[in-house]
């Protein structure tokens, strides 16, 4: 459903993300692994549309800054992005709203109540918790229903519940047919199901493995990999520092 090719980014002689290609397809979830720093962020938020870049990305065939790709794309951020001044009800319906979605309250409702968020409707974002806004942002990335989803370090700060009820969404999205790419640093989070695996470092990629390929675990080719990576290679940390400024 989306597709990288020769992605680059630079900040300045400062390269985050080194000639990346990747594609994930219908109905696949591929996860996106290495420690921090190695430039996984500085990727996601390419893919979002939020950065420049060097290269080619598309969402069904079509560049994904465009109307059309960003109306099948879902985006969960690292750390969400809420509307202080809005209520939580507020914002699922300026989701609807912008997305032009008929019929939508009953399923915001049912995403409120997965989330045990439904109690917090009347609620101003400012009030919640960090785990509770992250809750909330999940909550407005789902409610279009989007075909392709894009997770950055998404169990972050959320509670036992939510990261379970988050795991069973994955499955659920991949049965629907939903390409689905989770960045994270934390391999026991995706290690139940996860098709493909992209390790990164230093702003690149190290290996692929895809799920059942081989005998060697991806635990152990992840350390491998992680744990005798060259340092002080430009990227990675520095590039996601930079961004983050």
């Amino acid at each position: 459903m989306f597709e990288i090719r020769n992605l680059t980014k630079r900040y300045g002689k400062l390269v985050a993300n080194d000639n990346i290609s990747l594609q994930v397809g219908d109905g696949q979830i591929a996860v996106l692994l290495g420690p921090n720093g190695a430039g996984k962020s500085t990727l996601i938020k390419c893919i979002a549309g939020l950065l420049r870049f060097e290269g080619e990305i598309t969402v069904d065939g079509q560049p994904n800054k465009s109307l059309e790709a960003k109306r099948k794309l879902g985006y969960i951020p690292e750390l969400p992005a809420v509307y202080d001044l809005l209520t939580v009800w507020e914002h699922l319906e300026f989701i609807a709203r912008a997305y032009r979605l008929e019929n939508w309250q009953p399923d915001a409702e049912q995403l409120l109540a997965r989330f045990e968020l439904l109690e917090k409707r009347d609620a101003l974002a400012k009030e919640l918790s960090k785990g509770m806004r992250q809750k909330l942002s999940i909550c407005c990335a789902l409610l279009p229903r989007p075909r392709a989803l894009i997770f950055d370090e998404p169990l972050v700060g959320l509670d036992p519940h939510a990261i379970k009820e988050l795991k069973k969404v994955f499955l659920e999205l991949r049965e629907a047919g939903c390409a689905v790419l989770i960045s994270t640093h934390m391999l026991d989070s995706v290690e139940d199901y996860w098709d493909v695996a992209h390790i990164m470092v230093h702003g690149r990629f190290a290996a692929t493995k895809v799920n059942g390929d081989g005998q060697r675990g991806l635990e152990e080719l992840f350390f491998e990999i992680t744990e005798n990576a060259p340092k002080g290679q430009q990227g990675g940390a520095d590039a996601e520092t930079e961004e983050s400024r």
